[in-house]
């Protein structure tokens, strides 16, 4: 049996060992990628590759990624199963400690475990015979199981492979961006460099019109002639379109600015968008007829190219700029007064204007081979220009805030999340205006650049995200019918926080990353990440999230049904129906919470040391606050107090409940504070509700008459003012009560029922002033305290007459003062 064991185990590894060494994958050409990642190899190790080759290198890397990550996961599913029953086989039927293939081995030589004393040892014979078998099925199943792992393994080395190469491409090529970045060239300031950086100016434009020998002068103006309808046509409609059409758009939106309809917010963004649309066609006509008169060249046709994009860009940077500064100041997104408004606008449109001229100078420069000397003295009048304008720009963002009038409302704004990041962007700006041109100045163009131009595009971008927030407002009321006062509500908010989302990868571009960067976040997104042995996906979330909100969507109909149909039908009071429909959300919520989990994949069993942790932790240091939570519940279903009842807690607090949450009540005492009492508070100690399932509660009144008075006649007044209280109910009618000979009065006491004892104090000052008027138009007296004193032994004040000098005018003050009589007395 140990022969044939080994035999086979040996087997097993020439197995694995050739179907590793095959490295092969089904569906997957391995010599291609064998030569492609020979190739990534040496490519990154030679320093003269070109960032296209890198950049193209790493897109076949990432696609053969890609194969290598889906076959990782081929035949899991049948893997799984033959690893539990191998776990199964290793695990004796008595339930003993199982052993693993060396225990197999050691059984088919014959040194079996011994047997329990209870039960006889089973023949000798049997045993072995079992255990044969047993190795033989598990030998079987660990063949079948290095058959479908080997191109797991496979798979896994070449997706660490790709994996790696990948990662050292971006290493090269970050670190070249930051080489560039940080390059440093020939300072703007140097006299020396300026009649180099104007010739070659000087050269480039003139490029653009050198004329060309005869016969491509005459084939040029054969060409204009055959085109000239075409061009003049084009040329005529784009000039209406670029003088006209934003002035056509502005009128649209003006006609629509007075309309109050829901749809009004919705119609003044489309046809504003007119503005952008109209010039732009006009431009790219106007384009269209310049290079179809053949007179352009190349550098000109490389130039008419760039123009509709320069054109469109400068069209949305003023667009962007009227929507956030709006003339009008309901529709201005950041609050500044009129003329910051228009300043603003200006400043974007002068920062536009000099981007172009920069960008158009550039372009001609480059077409021309000019070196980087030239090219950083020409642009850096443009980025003196722009810094100006972009350090005007953020001392104006600073004020955000400043002009509103009331001090409290200006507060409120500036301390707002808007109002601080609006600040934030305003402290920036002064920062890179500053710091711009001295980092050019001093031969860092490319860093000056790296933080000018990427700051004022982000500006940009996130002012669009403002106008796209109202955007999605304004269409949220209209299709609500809140109108424009869907503009305050919470859904906006998640509107412009999805939006701000979505601009990150933007702005990511915009500040240098790469596109190849972008997709390998996306990857590992769609990878997902590892929690203990289980790996959740963004497919995960979203079965997730599918699961949970058809479980919470059933739970609340299942309530609505109970709240409504059933319940009511039933004698379960008010409290008891709430209590019913509060449990089955508890309820409903959890089980949806666990199916989707479940239904997700989601493998919890990881957590059960942290889940045991935390129970410990419950147990010493969050006792008090699982007490409250339970004595919350134990609220929620016994319904002993509810919401609006006037109730006295120990302590002598008292007050109306206005919320009962899980861990504790709130109740608002008469005096208009709030006092928050623990649920475990009200559960244990002693509650006195006033209003416990109806509001009738009864209210005494006291009142006292001087002796000599008839009492009937008391009576008789005292209970026609009862009767006449609108708040007193009938049944049971008010009594007037003798009760007692007082000290100083005759004392009787008004007791009724009143409809809502919520108006005890209010009932009672009505009574006590209806009876001092009947008791004054009756003559009846309502007395008032009085004491007699006596002296029990007045002797002791009469001194001895042969007594001191001194003592003399002591003792006649004491005689004065024991014949005076005291004040209050009578």
């Amino acid at each position: 049996m140990l022969l044939r064991a080994l035999v086979t185990l040996t087997g097993l590894w020439l197995l694995c060992a050739a179907a590793v060494s095959a490295q092969d994958l089904p569906g997957v050409d391995m010599e291609a990628w064998r030569s492609l990642a020979s190739e990534a190899e040496a490519a990154v190790d030679e320093e003269d590759t070109t960032d296209a080759q890198l950049e193209s290198l790493r897109g076949d890397l990432v696609a053969y990624r890609e194969q290598f990550n889906a076959a990782r996961g081929v035949n899991s599913e049948r893997i799984e199963s033959l690893r539990e029953q191998i776990a199964a086989l290793e695990q004796p039927a008595d339930g003993s400690a199982g052993g693993s293939v060396t225990d197999a081995l050691a059984g088919a030589a014959g040194s079996d475990p011994a047997p329990a004393e209870e039960e006889p040892a089973p023949p000798e014979e049997a045993t072995n015979g079992q255990q044969n078998e047993i190795a033989a099925q598990r030998a079987d199943l660990e063949e079948q199981l290095a058959t479908l792992t080997a191109p797991v393994r496979v798979a896994d080395a070449a997706y660490s492979r790709a994996d790696g190469l990948i990662g050292e491409i971006d290493r090269v090529l970050r670190t070249r961006q930051t080489e560039a970045l940080l390059e440093v060239v020939e300072s703007p300031l140097n006299p020396v460099h300026w009649p180099t950086a104007l010739g070659a100016l000087s050269a480039a434009t003139d490029g653009l019109w050198r004329a060309d020998s005869g016969t491509q002068s005459d084939q040029r103006a054969r060409t204009l002639r055959n085109n000239l309808p075409v061009i003049l046509l084009s040329a005529l409609i784009g000039l209406i379109l670029i003088v006209r059409g934003r002035v056509w758009a502005k009128l649209m939106v003006g006609r629509l600015r007075n309309s109050h309809t829901r749809w009004a917010g919705v119609r003044r963004f489309v046809i504003s968008l007119l503005r952008i649309a109209l010039p732009l066609v006009g431009l790219w006509m106007l384009t269209f007829a310049a290079r179809q008169t053949g007179h352009l060249g190349m550098r000109g046709t490389e130039l008419a190219q760039l123009l509709p994009i320069l054109g469109g860009m400068m069209l949305g940077f003023r667009w962007v700029a009227e929507q956030v500064f709006s003339r009008d100041e309901d529709d201005a997104l950041i609050a500044l007064s009129k003329g910051d408004r228009a300043g603003m606008r200006y400043l974007v449109g002068a920062i536009t204007l000099l981007l172009i001229a920069n960008t158009v100078l550039r372009t001609l420069l480059e077409l021309d081979d000019a070196g980087t000397a030239a090219r950083t003295v020409i642009s850096f009048p443009f980025t003196v220009l722009i810094a100006y304008c972009v350090f005007r720009l953020g001392r104006l963002l600073r004020r955000y805030g400043s002009e509103i009038v009331e001090e409290e409302d200006a507060e409120i704004t500036r301390a707002s999340t808007l109002g601080r990041v609006v600040r934030s962007l305003g402290t920036g700006a002064l920062v890179v205006a500053v710091v711009s041109p001295v980092l050019q100045a001093a031969g860092y163009a490319n860093a000056a650049e790296y933080l000018l131009y990427p700051f004022v595009t982000s500006l940009v971008v996130l002012g669009l995200v403002l106008a796209l927030q109202r955007f999605t407002a304004d269409l949220y009321g209209a299709i609500t019918g809140q109108g424009e006062a869907a503009r305050d509500t919470l859904l906006p908010i998640l509107f412009g926080m999805i939006l701000l989302m979505l601009a990150a990868p933007v702005l990511a571009l915009i500040w240098g990353a790469r596109v190849s960067d972008l997709t390998e976040i996306w990857a590992a997104f769609q990878r997902g990440f590892a929690v203990g042995s289980t790996r959740i996906s963004p497919t995960d979330f979203l079965t997730f999230a599918l699961i949970f909100t058809a479980g919470y969507l059933l739970t609340r109909l299942a309530q609505g049904a109970l709240k409504t149909n059933v319940l009511p039908k039933t004698r379960i009071d008010k409290g008891g129906q709430n209590a019913i429909v509060s449990g089955l959300g508890y309820v409903g919520i959890f089980l949806a919470a666990l199916l989707a989990i479940t239904g997700a994949g989601i493998d919890l069993s990881s957590l059960a040391i942290l889940a045991g942790a935390l129970s410990v932790g419950i147990g010493f240091g969050l006792q008090n606050i699982v007490s409250n939570f339970v004595s919350g519940i134990i609220l929620l279903i016994e319904r002993p107090i509810s919401e609006g009842d006037w109730i006295e807690v120990s302590g002598g607090q008292m007050g109306y409940v206005r919320d009962i949450s899980v861990r504790s009540t709130r109740i608002e005492t008469f005096d208009g504070t709030d006092v928050i009492v623990p649920n475990a508070d009200l559960v244990s100690g002693t509650v006195t509700n006033f209003t416990r399932g109806n509001t009738l509660g009864r209210v005494i009144i006291p009142v006292g008459v001087a002796y000599g008075t008839d009492s009937k006649r008391v009576e008789t007044i005292l209970k026609e003012i009862a009767d006449a209280q609108p708040m007193a109910v009938t049944q049971p009618p008010p009594t007037v009560l003798f009760v007692n000979f007082g000290a100083d009065a005759l004392e009787f006491e008004i007791r009724m029922f009143l409809r809502d004892v919520n108006w005890m104090m209010a009932v009672k000052s009505d009574v006590n002033h209806e009876i001092a008027k009947r008791f004054d138009e009756e003559g009846i007296e309502i007395p008032f305290a009085q004491r007699d004193v006596w002296l029990r032994n007045p002797e002791v004040l009469k001194l001895d007459d042969r007594g001191r000098d001194g003592d003399l005018p002591r003792a006649q003050d004491a005689r004065d003062d024991a014949a005076r009589p005291m004040e209050g007395d009578t």
